[in-house]
């Protein structure tokens, strides 16, 4: 294999993929867009393997958590009704709010019989919401190891690498508890399958998922002039309508307005996930068949819960009545696919190609993009109104994207992730990845907004950033003191390892020097 040959295998398996494993760059040989080009699948991306529950399982398990709320609160009210007295957490209706609650109290080393006396029932039904608590975190947590550990071995490193871009451009974050319970099934069932498909299908299955609906409080909103909204004091929530037209589609100076985010708000009232009030609030493994006899208000309850599957709820009952107008174009009444209309054209908009194809150039190959760069990308998109599997395809056949200088910084996540793909390592265990995760300033699915995790150099390149990785490099060089560092980095970076690198691992004084040496290097630190 020529030089410039195995330099392009370097480069597609560092830049766009996640990093070369033992014996890679050979393998891919001198075919380097052939190799990226046919991980492009009609199917999307690769899902990560196991025993993982699907969104309707958490829809399951989130119900039997709200349950164990509301029975705790119940046993609270009758035990302060018999003895005539206010509990602590009588006001604590709202469920997340207990669970905060209960998460500071555990962090505290404190149980409830220290902030309140307890009967034995209620204490029963503590413990029972904590439990409860704990599975979905614990779950959530072996999602991420199992997405970890596809990166460390997928041979499909530049469909895991596009793959992930387009989970962080739908941001939804582990930081809000019941958006974090959907975030492993949100990613393998609304966001992989469709990577390389038409955007318009993607933008629709993320923004109609459990995760997001959560995570941006489109569950809680109301249409003024709903049925449910001239009953009750309930208000539209925006949250959701003004990330789609800011960060998901058109952009800040896309040109909309405030009343564009208001007349789309109004439009996706009903998108909603299940309440469980049609006798579904049991979790996987509990007893199903009790509570037949609901009666007609729970009943008609139900009734006017719409399942689409995959979790998704229209419930009309809250939905704003009228027509909507968004950009200009008039959106006739139409329930749930009033709100669909308007998500496809914004995703087909001039301004949606214009700011993803810049985005994309941004991610796979410079903090300031080559303008060129983005234009092909933005034309292929265009061209094809939006098929994601062209716009990777023009990314691949771009001069730009194949420049051999490194110019993008590893994000702590992807430094993990290659690191176990040149050692030959896989993750195991959700405690040491999400700590070392937390000391880079990544914590595990918990981006810090709905813009998801920052992409440059000034983001994760500073002193303090680089001293946490030298750590965990020391850590790691510490650890696999069996290691031939020199065979590993030429491996894991063939002709991109520049010779003053080489040296300094070859001089190294011991075996764990020269890992680290080799981990912190600016070739192996950059993409």
């Amino acid at each position: 294999m020529s030089q410039s040959a195995s330099l392009n295998a370097a480069i597609a398996l560092t830049r766009f993929g996640l990093g070369a494993r033992a014996g890679e760059i050979e393998a891919v040989g001198d075919d380097a867009h052939g190799w990226l080009t046919a991980q492009i699948r009609p199917g999307g991306a690769p899902l990560p393997q196991g025993d993982l529950p699907t969104t309707d399982e958490r829809v399951q398990d989130w119900l039997a958590y709200q349950q164990t709320g509301q029975q705790r609160r119940q046993i609270r009210r009758q035990e302060s009704a018999v003895s005539g007295t206010v509990t602590p957490d009588g006001a604590m209706a709202e469920p997340m709010a207990e669970g905060a609650a209960m998460s500071a109290m555990a962090q505290q080393g404190q149980s409830p019989a220290q902030t309140a006396p307890m009967s034995d029932e209620a204490q029963a039904a503590f413990d029972a919401r904590r439990e409860s608590r704990r599975d979905l975190a614990q779950e959530t947590a072996r999602e991420f190891v199992a997405r970890a550990d596809l990166g460390a071995t997928t041979p499909d490193g530049f469909a895991e690498r596009w793959a992930l871009f387009w989970a962080n451009a739908f941001t939804v974050s582990a930081t809000k508890f019941q958006s974090g319970v959907f975030i492993g099934p949100y990613e393998r069932e609304a966001i992989r399958p469709h990577v390389f498909g038409r955007f318009e299908d993607l933008v629709l299955a993320a923004e109609s998922h459990p995760a997001m609906l959560t995570y941006l409080d489109q569950a809680q909103s109301v249409g003024p002039n709903s049925v449910a909204g001239q009953r009750r004091n309930a208000g539209l929530n925006e949250n959701l309508a003004r990330e789609i037209l800011e960060l998901h589609t058109l952009g800040s100076d896309g040109g909309y307005t405030q009343a564009d985010v208001t007349e789309l708000a109004r439009a996706l009232t009903g998108w909603s996930i299940p309440t469980g009030r049609g006798g579904s609030g049991q979790g996987r493994g509990q007893g199903r068949g009790q509570g037949g006899g609901q009666g007609r208000g729970r009943r008609a309850a139900a009734m006017a819960e719409a399942p689409a599957g995959n979790g998704f709820v229209f419930r009309a009952v809250v939905h704003e009545p009228g027509t909507r107008t968004v950009l200009g174009k008039t959106y006739a009444e139409g329930g749930a696919e009033q709100g669909r209309a308007i998500l496809r054209d914004l995703a087909n908009t001039p301004q949606t190609a214009r700011r993803l194809s810049h985005n994309l150039a941004r991610h796979f190959v410079a903090d300031e993009p080559p303008p060129t760069l983005v234009q092909k990308l933005e034309a292929a998109w265009t061209s094809s109104r939006g098929d994601l599997a062209q716009v990777a395809r023009a990314l691949i056949e771009a001069p730009e994207a194949w420049e051999p200088q490194a110019s993008k910084i590893k994000t702590p996540y992807e430094f993990i992730v290659s690191t176990h793909r040149a050692l030959g390592t896989r993750p195991q265990r959700p405690q040491p990845l999400q700590q070392a995760l937390v000391q880079m300033g990544q914590p595990a699915f918990s981006a810090p907004s709905p813009e998801g995790w920052p992409d440059t150099a000034a983001d994760w390149a500073g002193p303090d950033a680089l001293v946490k990785r030298l750590n965990w490099a020391k850590t790691v060089g510490d650890r696999a003191t069996d290691t031939d560092a020199e065979a590993v980095a030429a491996a894991a970076l063939g002709p991109r390892l520049g010779e003053r690198s080489r040296l300094a691992i070859a001089r190294a004084e011991s075996r764990a020097e020269a890992l680290t040496l080799f981990l912190m290097s600016p070739e192996f630190q950059r993409r």
